[in-house]
Order: C-alpha cells, then structure tokens, then sequence
C-alpha cells in the first residue's frame, strides 16, 4: 500500500464566546499564543501542507503565526459554525491528500508526537480506517485523523456547528487509540489557562 499523504488542518475561526472578551485564540499558554502552539505543533510533525482557518479576529491571528511555514485560509462563513472552517480547510489541500489531522486551536498541550502518533497508526492500519481517534477514559478525544476518500461524501454533508464527531460516531470503522490528557485538555474559558502545568 503506498504511504499516504497527510495533511494537517487547524481550526481557529471560531469567536470563542465562552472565553470572554479577548480572542481566545490570542490568550497565551506557557508564553506564547495558544493558537501558535498549535501550529509549531502541527509543523513539527509529519503532516504537510499545515492549513489554518482564520475567521474572527483573522488579523490578529495572522500576526500570531507571523514566521510559520503555514497555509492561511479565511472562512467568511465562520460564525455559521465549525463545520464551514473544516470544510474551508479540507477544500485548501493538494488534491493528492489522502487523510487530514484535524487540531483546535484551543489544545495548546498537543505535541508532535500525539499527531504522529495518529499517523503512524492509521499508516499501518489494514485496511484504512475511516478515522483514527484518540481515547481516555472511554472518551474519544482531540486531534483526530480523518480518511478523506472514505468520509468524503459525509463530510461533504456536514453543517451547522459540528465537527466530524457526529459521523464518526456512526461508522465501525474508526481505529481508537490511546488519548492522554493532553488529548482531552481545551480552554474554554480563561480560568482553563491557570492549568499550564
């Protein structure tokens, strides 16, 4: 089986209302904006292209990620909801792309290693699962790997502020592997950055 192309995409369109005023996106975690982490993370991983969905406060996360290696997206839609910035982003990659790592800009601990660790999975799997899920604690959690020809016509389908999730969960075909804390941590609000430990 030829080794699959994947990408990474990272969505940090939304407005964040749980988390206030200020731009989560912009909120700083361990010294550095949370969506930034994000992106080094993605970019020190396997993955490439890195596209990144801009949306509310665009201009500002772009100066964020100034000095990356990325592929910047605007989704005029974003305040329709999370499933117009990961079609936006599914729609920026090469044609060639086989799967696609999906990261929230909000999960500053998620390392290389997790998103390689996804790869690695879904390259060895046989046959291809249609998703590879991290899980702790019986919850499937953040980032996930998704088949883009396997899920093409559902994720083609998908609207409203959903994310993959609701597919996936309906499908036999999703490989699950070991999640960490990591892999379910999120700041939704900003007492969620006195946790950076």
């Amino acid at each position: 089986m030829p080794e699959a192309g994947i990408a990474a995409v990272i969505l940090a369109a939304g407005l964040g209302t749980r988390f206030g005023p200020q731009p989560k996106m912009l909120a700083e975690f361990a010294g550095k904006a949370m969506v930034r982490h994000a992106a080094e993370a993605a970019l020190a991983s396997m993955a490439r292209p890195v596209v990144v969905v801009l949306g509310a406060h665009a201009e500002a996360v772009r100066a964020a990620l100034s000095g990356l290696d990325l592929t910047l997206v605007q989704n005029p839609d974003f305040a329709a909801g999370l499933s117009t910035s990961l079609k936006a982003g599914l729609t920026a990659l090469p044609p060639e792309t086989d799967a696609a790592l999906v990261l929230l800009g909000d999960m500053p601990r998620i390392g290389a290693a997790h998103l390689d660790g996804l790869i690695a999975a879904y390259r060895s799997a046989d046959p291809r699962p249609s998703a590879v899920v991290p899980v702790r604690d019986h919850r499937r959690g953040n980032p996930v790997l998704l088949d883009l020809n396997l899920l093409k016509d559902d994720l083609n389908a998908l609207s409203g502020d959903r994310g993959a999730g609701p597919i996936l969960n309906r499908r036999a075909d999703v490989l699950e592997v070991p999640g960490d804390a990591a892999t379910g941590f999120d700041v939704d609000r900003p007492d969620g950055l006195d946790t950076e430990g």
